[in-house]
């Protein structure tokens, strides 16, 4: 009651007497219920669709076909389908969007048509997924004849989660201290040696936090796959990179709206299983972090 009494007093009068702890204690107190209000929300969604889909998850939900319209069964082929869809994306997206942050933070000219490139990048980060569908559609599906497939969506998801990779690793390169880079060339080092073993190593936290969140983006996009890489139903699981497959996001949208009497636990169970997927990733990336941060020396 104290700390409201003093944020009234502050916004009624900015030179009032209130101490510089208890503007303190108000600048804190305002962060804490700012992280509340962002955080409570998020932990209620999550609570929510665990108590209404946890009674779905079993073994054989986890590891059979859907049966009876996908009414009964598992969403065993939907899993493959994401995990071979976010594989995909990394295997074109990492590369590329690091040896693009690599060129743009240690080998580009800071000119016009550099700043104009990172502009552009940030305006592709905001382009909705829909957009980037019809483009794959076009592009992969149509014109380059690979029809809808793993392939065509992975590309699709790829260019996609270029903007945001490309973006946070080239700020993560850009944080290194730039003593690094003077004393790794004092001694002898070429600049890509300098790059490859100094500032790469030092900027690999806030790379895998980029590539984490553009890859989470992928694995929980409907609308960029919708055209180029998933079906309703497949008997069998994909064989060729070639072939199209299901997706957990698209089946969860599928059984959500298409199919009428589905069993509201196998909705939510969809969706349960997805964000432990998004959570696992998170894990993954966590890990690597915190070791990286462990043998970082700034």
């Amino acid at each position: 009651m104290n700390i409201i009494n003093n944020i009234i007093e502050l916004y009624k009068n900015p030179n009032s007497s209130v101490t510089r702890k208890n503007k303190q204690k108000i600048g804190f107190s305002l962060l804490f219920i700012a992280t509340l209000f962002t955080i409570i929300p998020i932990i209620g969604i999550v609570l929510f669709i665990f108590i209404k889909g946890i009674s779905a998850i079993s073994w054989e939900f986890l590891t059979s076909f859907p049966t009876n319209g996908m009414k009964d069964g598992g969403i065993y082929p939907a899993i493959i389908g994401t995990f071979l869809l976010t594989i995909g994306t990394t295997l074109f997206t990492v590369p590329l969007g690091i040896g693009a942050a690599i060129y743009l933070s240690e080998y580009a000219p800071d000119n016009r048509w550099t700043r104009m490139i990172r502009v552009a990048i940030i305006n592709l980060a905001g382009i909705p997924s829909i957009v980037y569908g019809l483009f794959g559609l076009g592009m992969f599906v149509i014109f380059f004849k690979l029809g809808v497939s793993i392939f065509a969506g992975a590309l699709t998801l790829s260019i996609m989660t270029l903007p945001i990779v490309i973006s946070t690793s080239e700020q993560a390169l850009r944080a290194v201290p730039q003593a690094f880079r003077v004393i790794s060339v004092s001694v002898g080092a070429t600049r890509w040696q300098t790059i490859s073993r100094i500032i790469l190593p030092q900027s690999l936290p806030g790379i895998m936090t980029g590539v984490i969140l553009g890859l989470e983006r992928a694995a929980g996009e409907t609308a960029t796959i919708l055209f180029t890489a998933v079906v309703f139903f497949l008997p069998r699981l994909p064989s060729t990179p070639f072939d199209p497959t299901m997706a957990l996001p698209y089946h969860l949208y599928v059984t959500s709206t298409q199919i009428p009497g589905m069993p509201i636990n196998i909705q939510y169970g969809t969706a349960l299983v997805l964000i432990s997927f998004m959570l696992i990733l998170n894990l993954t990336a966590s890990i690597i972090r915190s070791r990286a941060r462990a043998h970082r020396q700034w």
